[in-house]
């Protein structure tokens, strides 16, 4: 969404097949962009064979490899879509004794736009920006290694973006008539495995 970054009071990271966003969390902490990261979700159909602990189990290990202290990273295992990551992680903070004002949601860079949609719905009050691992398409699929569930995931996202506004998950978010139309086009040639159904 190109969100210019500022210090806030937690970031959340938003459990996915991309590992690339609990390395991009580590970065941004070590950069002192916030003092507590939340890392959220479950497993899926497509990560529980990357990640059979769970995502935010997985992103944990992961940080903390990469030098994020343990003290500063909260686990919520039990997210299995983006509007619980965000719910739960708010009560998780809450458990501990807190209740930001500002947040930075990580995810994978497609994900953007709908995590800050869905934020804004579920989360009013708070100040949100988004970020996700600096990477140009072609870069970022090599990283995941699967081109197809890549674009299957990015429509889906697309699909979602479109629709969960009408479903009361999310805030309305402009999409562009040539967004729609590529979107339309890869429907069209089977890119379709991460449909709502």
């Amino acid at each position: 969404m190109g969100h210019e970054l500022a210090p806030c009071e937690v970031a959340i990271g938003l459990g996915s097949h991309d590992l690339g966003v609990a390395s991009f969390s580590a970065e941004l902490y070590h950069a002192g962009l916030f003092p507590l990261l939340v890392f959220t979700g479950a497993t899926s159909r497509t990560t529980v064979a990357r990640f059979p602990r769970g995502e935010a189990v997985h992103y944990r290990e992961r940080a903390i490899e990469l030098g994020v202290p343990d003290e500063a990273i909260l686990v919520e295992p039990q997210a299995t879509n983006t509007g619980h990551n965000i719910a739960y992680s708010r009560a998780l903070l809450a458990e501990h004794g807190h209740c930001p004002k500002s947040l930075l949601l990580i995810s994978k860079p497609y994900m953007e736009r709908r995590a800050f949609a869905t934020c804004r719905k579920a989360w009013p009050d708070a100040t949100v920006a988004c970020a996700s691992e600096p990477l140009k398409f072609d870069e970022y699929v090599q990283s995941i290694g699967d081109g197809k569930l890549v674009i299957d995931m990015l429509v889906g996202d697309m699909q979602r973006v479109m629709e969960y506004p009408r479903l009361g998950f999310a805030i309305e978010q402009v999409v562009p008539a040539k967004v729609v139309a590529a979107y339309e086009r890869l429907l069209d040639n089977g890119f379709d495995g991460r449909l709502l159904t």
